[in-house]
């Protein structure tokens, strides 16, 4: 085999890096203000939007390793920003809320990551925000089908 994989040309490793330039330069943001790193923000976003979610529902919305969400949850209780109460149905499946101290970060911290969104998009068209957009949604269709039905080989 002589083909060279060519990584400034591989749309993965691309995503990858904007994925962590983008999540680091917010979390620049807040990390110092409010001591949260990038996978315990991710918790309280999706919390903020959907409480009630157990911590492998968290970890299947961010499509985190499940070990870095039961830290990040581990340690945002520690801190009084999350609440964890047990159902009366299945006393194993537990459910996660933004605590009132969590809450007051998620509110501060929104607006911090919107105002992000809004610079980092400001130099594409309406047009272009709405093709981005639907690219990526067509890309994480895909994606989520090549993951639970991998293809044969030569498809790859």
């Amino acid at each position: 085999m002589n083909e060279r994989l060519i990584l400034d040309q591989f749309l993965p490793y691309r995503l990858s890096v904007l994925s962590n330039t983008v999540s680091t330069a917010i979390a620049n943001r807040y990390t110092e203000r409010f001591d949260l790193r990038i996978p315990e923000w991710r918790v309280l976003a999706v919390l903020g939007m959907q409480p009630g979610l157990s911590a492998t529902e968290v970890a299947q919305k961010t499509a985190m390793d499940a070990v870095a969400v039961s830290r990040a949850v581990t340690r945002l209780i520690k801190q009084a920003r999350l609440e964890r109460s047990y159902t009366s149905q299945d006393r194993r499946r537990s459910e996660l809320r933004l605590s009132a101290q969590g809450q007051r970060i998620y509110e501060e911290i929104v607006p911090i990551a919107r105002a992000y969104e809004h610079a980092l998009l400001a130099g594409l068209s309406e047009t272009q925000r709405s093709q981005l957009d639907r690219l990526l949604q067509l890309l994480s269709e895909k994606a989520d089908r090549l993951t639970t039905q991998p293809p044969i080989q030569d498809e790859i």
